[in-house]
């Protein structure tokens, strides 16, 4: 299990505080978690120190999720902070939809902590990728360790971002690269081995070092799938070679 991303700060918002405590509980492995049940309390601790993160529902009392969007949305130090909204279908579609940002998400009420957590741990990985960016020693490279952003994360993240680059992995003498072009990684190689099968081997590897190298390109294209359908084949082969060893 990689670390939590605690340069990554999330505030929730939700005013029952059951659904708040769970919703905490859910996020705080992978990120910093502030939590508050008061949608106007959450108005000014992000003015005074904005989140990067701010999952919040939507229908609470006093200042409700759409009113503490627009809110931050009209302050020049809180306009970029993403939202995921927690509602009703009827209400995503009919009030927030039309409303809010193209680049927002949402989770549809009754749910299911898991669909919190991965709706939260796809940008909680984006943004930490981003922090990483900013406070890089070269220009346009990033690296890290594959113990605090897994393979499976980065590669998500690449894709979500629809980033192009050279993502290369190091673990003990092996060294793989992968080639990423609108977030979908087209070229892959590891030693002789070229294409998907690279990427299926590399995604086991829990420790090691990465580094992406943004602008790097290659013209092959080795690979089959779409990064989300590698990732899909890799934990499907995963699963199977669990069960194979269980049995």
């Amino acid at each position: 299990m990689t670390k939590p991303a605690k340069n990554v700060q999330v505030l929730i918002v939700d005013d029952n505080p059951l659904i708040l405590d769970l919703m905490r509980r859910g996020v705080e492995a992978h990120c910093e978690v502030i939590a508050t049940r008061d949608g106007a309390d959450a108005l000014l601790r992000a003015v005074e120190h904005p989140p990067d993160l701010i999952i919040c529902d939507y229908r609470m009392p006093g200042v409700d999720g759409r009113q503490l969007y627009e809110k931050l949305r009209a302050r020049e130090n809180t306009r970029h902070i993403p939202f995921i909204f927690v509602a009703s279908r009827s209400d995503i579609e009919e009030r927030l939809r039309p409303s809010v940002g193209s680049g927002e998400d949402f989770v549809v009420k009754p749910f299911f902590l898991a669909d919190l957590e991965r709706a939260a741990k796809r940008l909680v990985d984006r943004l930490h990728l981003e922090k990483l960016q900013q406070r890089a020693s070269r220009p346009g490279v990033i690296q890290g360790r594959l113990e605090e952003m897994s393979v499976t994360e980065l590669m998500q993240s690449l894709e979500m971002g629809q980033k192009s680059c050279r993502l290369t992995l190091r673990r003990d003498a092996a060294t793989a690269e992968l080639y990423f072009d609108a977030g979908q990684c087209r070229h892959a190689k590891f030693g002789d081995v070229e294409g998907d099968a690279v990427v299926y081997q590399v995604v086991q590897w829990a420790d090691g070092e990465f580094e992406i190298e943004f602008g790097a390109a290659s013209d092959r294209v080795t690979t089959t799938h779409s990064t989300t359908g590698l990732l899909m084949e890799a934990m499907r082969q995963l699963d199977e070679e669990s069960n194979r060893v269980g049995g």
